[in-house]
């Protein structure tokens, strides 16, 4: 039940190799063992990317969670108050053979002007789905992102229900039934990248991160850190823990039967980290929008 770990780096478009160059086999597992822990955040939580609303298109609708200044907010740090850190994924990168993997494509929401959930795994050459839930267009643009650049995986708009009705979502009217038609598209990255981000065309503060895989030995971290993978033949494997802004990979032995504690603490990372940030006298503000307010209604956001 030993760990070893490997190294820290801090991820933006970093190559990770978590698939193996040989196809996984699907086989019975007898007596696996089970790798769980506990990951934090150790420090201040980074400051969140700051939007200007008055800059990008419908501010007032997307503006419902906000900061009441102008600002739209997104932290890619969800953290608990004890330093658990939620969505990280850990992943085994060169297991060969194991559990049967039953993939549900994961279903990524645009509602309240988000992508949600806000970081997925996905199956190489398999399907993501993604459904608009807001009475306003978004355009999907997905990229597979690595050391070597970005390249487009698909670019589709978003089509919204013809069912609902912006004037009721912005008096807080709850609306049911808000899906429009579900967008499949498959994501196919290129051999040495599995690393994929998706944007929507009109409001940039709307990003989604994935990590394509080709086996179910992954596990995303739950709200207070906590994970857990269970039916891993014994042996001696590379485990990752990867977020869109960093990583960590770690030599860990799985014996039968038994578990291996593997707690993973990442250091905050400190400075500047984003081109957007929240700025005091913006040269461009709410006055732009004449007698029209933003009020955030659903969320008012706190810097």
């Amino acid at each position: 039940m030993s760990v070893w770990k490997i190294s820290s780096v801090i991820l933006f478009t970093i190559f990770l190799g978590v698939s193996s160059a040989e196809a996984y086999e699907e086989t019975a597992v007898e007596n696996g063992g089970t790798l769980s822990g506990v990951v934090t955040l150790e420090g201040k939580v980074p400051r969140p990317k700051g939007y200007n609303l008055v800059t990008l298109p419908d501010p007032v609708f997307c503006g419902r969670i906000s900061t009441g200044t102008g600002w739209r907010l997104l932290q890619p740090f969800n953290v608990d108050a004890n330093g658990g850190f939620k969505d990280v994924v850990i992943v085994l990168t060169n297991i060969k053979k194991g559990k049967t993997f039953n993939y549900v494509p994961p279903r990524i929401e645009a509602v309240d002007c988000k992508f949600d959930p806000y970081i997925v795994v996905v199956r190489n050459k398999e399907k993501i789905e993604v459904v608009n839930k807001d009475p306003v267009l978004h355009d999907i643009q997905a990229y597979e992102t690595s050391k070597m650049g970005a390249r487009v995986l698909f670019n589709v708009p978003l089509p919204m229900s013809k069912k609902i009705k912006k004037e009721q979502l912005l008096k807080n009217v709850n609306v049911k039934n808000r899906a429009g038609k579900v967008i499949s598209h498959p994501v196919k990255m290129r051999k040495g990248r599995n690393v994929f981000v998706m944007q929507c065309g009109f409001h940039a503060y709307m990003e989604s991160w994935g990590l394509a895989v080709d086996h179910p030995y992954y596990v995303l971290s739950s709200q207070d850190g906590k994970y857990e993978i269970s039916d891993i033949p014994p042996g001696t494997y590379k485990a990752m823990a990867w977020h869109p802004m960093m990583n960590q990979e770690f030599e860990v032995t799985i014996e039968p039967g038994n578990t291996t504690t593997l707690d993973i603490k990442f250091d905050a990372p400190q400075g500047r980290l984003y081109a957007n940030e929240i700025e005091e006298n913006p040269r461009f503000g709410l006055e732009l929008l004449g007698d029209v307010t933003i009020n955030p209604i659903v969320e008012r956001q706190v810097p």
